[in-house]
């Protein structure tokens, strides 16, 4: 199977990526079959980003190529995606968008939960220093 995929290039904290279509079995930086194009994601003054070869990767992805989710959101921005890809990645998002909000349902319950219990605690601590406080006086007489 032919991935897009990016290959890391450039120095420590300074990346720089080659967008290139590859064997799935090949190593990250292994053997490519072509390179489609180039990503930076911390240009310097004056420098782009992002050089793609759109001729190429429609080619690529017409054959059958897979990308990357990171290569294909960036395909998505350049509407460079097939429809049948750009429906996987809506439905993807949807995906992630429901995980998001059960996460944060689950989150708002165990902090409810928790209020609760420490609401309860104190009210069980102000009973407890009352019975305390008329206990007291009954056994000084």
């Amino acid at each position: 199977m032919v991935k897009l995929r990016f290959q890391r290039h450039g120095r420590t904290h300074r990346p720089f990526y080659r967008l290139v279509a590859v064997d799935a079995r090949f190593k990250r930086n292994g053997k490519y079959l072509e390179r489609l194009g180039w990503f930076n994601p911390t240009p310097g003054e004056g420098e782009k980003n992002l050089e793609l070869d759109g001729d190429r990767i429609k080619y690529w992805l017409s054959v059958g190529a897979q990308p990357s989710d990171t290569v294909r959101d960036i395909l998505a921005d350049n509407d460079l995606l097939t429809p049948k890809l750009a429906a996987k990645r809506e439905k993807d998002r949807e995906m992630d968008n429901k995980r998001r909000e059960k996460r944060e349902a689950a989150a708002a319950a165990a902090k409810k939960a928790e209020e609760e219990a420490a609401a309860a605690a104190a009210k069980a601590e102000e009973e407890a220093k009352a019975a305390e406080a008329e206990e007291a006086p009954a056994e000084g007489e």
